[in-house]
């Protein structure tokens, strides 16, 4: 039987055809498990079972990340009554994570600048008063104090 060898344009790697048929296509007309004959002298094993998911098996979907649920839980501890449209949550989302990143990023220069390795509550708390305005900055920090004083007295 002639065997040519070819080279797959997606792997890269030498695989032999015979009359026409690559290996893979041999290996699934023939049964599973059983070595493949090319010649006398030469065998190949057979290709591994499929891959993907099995008949009737459905798909996990992984979830993206947003802050949706805790933008509706404040609406709703200062407005129960009121809801909120998809495109209105998507810009609260957005401005969320904005700000998010902003602080992050301040806090994540204050620790570069100090030589720290770990950022914590007093770099955060700085990064708040350089990226907020006037008053907006001071409300924030009370509210984390607090929110840190309750996380520590919460856990000892």
């Amino acid at each position: 039987i002639p065997c040519v060898p070819w080279q797959s344009q997606t792997s890269g790697q030498y695989q032999r055809r015979v009359h026409g048929e690559s290996l893979a296509q041999q290996a699934q007309s023939t049964s599973e498990g059983s070595p493949i004959k090319m010649s006398d002298n030469e065998t190949v094993a057979a290709a591994p079972a499929k891959r993907g998911r099995r008949p009737g098996q459905t798909s996990k979907r992984k979830a993206k990340e947003s802050y949706n649920i805790y933008i509706y839980k404040v609406l709703k501890q200062v407005y129960p009554e009121m809801g909120m449209s998809k495109k209105a949550m998507s810009i609260m989302n957005s401005f969320v994570q904005d700000t998010f990143e902003r602080l992050a990023a301040e806090a994540g220069k204050l620790c570069k600048m100090n030589n720290k390795h770990t950022m914590d509550a007093r770099a955060v708390q700085t990064s708040v008063r350089l990226v907020f305005p006037g008053e907006l900055a001071k409300h924030a920090v009370s509210e984390g104090t607090k929110a840190v004083t309750k996380f520590n007295s919460s856990r000892a």
